[in-house]
């Protein structure tokens, strides 16, 4: 069972991302789009999300993009996962009353428990941990970046 939708994965994935490719650039969504076999429509719509929370920052231009709008350490996952559920719930219809009056609060309560938890991870720490397993940039022996 998962407790996350796609577009909070996904929400989380685009910030890692723009965290580990963005280097002094923003990082144009096509290339994140690509990079991750992703419909660019889609992730455009939760991108511009991350923009309007203050989590990311568009940059307009030919070499325009995405960079993060803060440092790494002060973004918590939650948040994030935050701003992607909003996103998901604008397009959702009203419940049927049973699931709306006894389900939903008891999933809410047990969301609201994990994003409780998510809110004491940083995307630095993301970052730290997508590093390690050879995501984004490297270093070599001598502590040049390897790009």
């Amino acid at each position: 069972m998962r407790l996350l939708p796609r577009p909070a994965r996904f929400a989380l994935m685009a910030a890692l991302d723009v965290a580990l490719h963005a280097r002094g650039r923003p990082v144009p969504s096509k290339e994140l789009a690509a990079r991750h076999d992703l419909p660019p429509r889609r992730l455009e719509t939760l991108l511009q999300a991350l923009v309007r929370a203050g989590i990311l920052k568009s940059v307009r231009g030919p070499a325009g993009g995405y960079e993060l709008a803060r440092e790494r350490r002060r973004l918590c996952v939650g948040e994030i996962v935050r701003v992607a559920l909003r996103a998901e719930e604008e397009d959702e219809t009203q419940s049927p009353a049973l699931l709306a009056a006894v389900l939903e609060p008891v999933i809410a309560q047990a969301e609201e428990s994990a994003l409780a938890r998510l809110d004491e991870i940083t995307l630095e720490d993301l970052y730290a941990r997508a590093i390690a397993q050879g995501f984004g940039e490297r270093r070599d022996a001598r502590g040049d970046f390897d790009i």
